[in-house]
């Protein structure tokens, strides 16, 4: 079963919600709260994880956590039809936590985190060297509001 081919209901969206919110939640903490049998539950979660809707189950920190690391979003603009091979490079980077493909002026969006300055400029000059990418702006992140 590929994701192509499988439409979540409403049943599983909510437990998708609720997996967010804690993803370490028991099956009975989720039937519970959703007001269906367990079973149901699980085998909602097994056809999730079955069609690739679910990719597995994470923790969550707190965006203060790790203060001392650098955080920042650089916007990128790609040359041509380069947007693939731009992207795949990108991807091999452990400090981009997440990548987006957006509209408007910028072609992507990384979001980076990195150890310590030293770390984000030498990932910052690596991201402006790759062939395709002809333009960035970086933005640090100071403070979560």
């Amino acid at each position: 079963m590929t994701v192509g081919t499988f439409i979540p209901d409403d049943l599983d969206r909510r437990i998708m919600a609720h997996l967010r919110v804690d993803g370490r939640a028991s099956l009975s903490k989720l039937a519970d709260a959703l007001g269906v049998a367990r079973g149901t539950v699980q085998n909602r979660l097994d056809r999730l994880l079955q069609s690739g809707t679910l990719l597995g189950f994470t923790v969550r920190m707190r965006e203060d956590y790790t203060d001392n690391s650098v955080r920042a979003m650089m916007m990128i603009e790609v040359v041509g039809k380069s947007t693939t091979q731009v992207i795949q490079r990108l991807k091999g980077f452990p400090e981009i936590r997440a990548l987006h493909t957006t509209n408007g002026n910028w072609d992507l969006v990384a979001d980076i985190r990195a150890a310590n300055l030293s770390d984000f400029d030498r990932v910052l000059r690596e991201v402006r060297m790759i062939d395709g990418v002809s333009n960035s702006e970086t933005s640090l992140l100071l403070s979560t509001v």
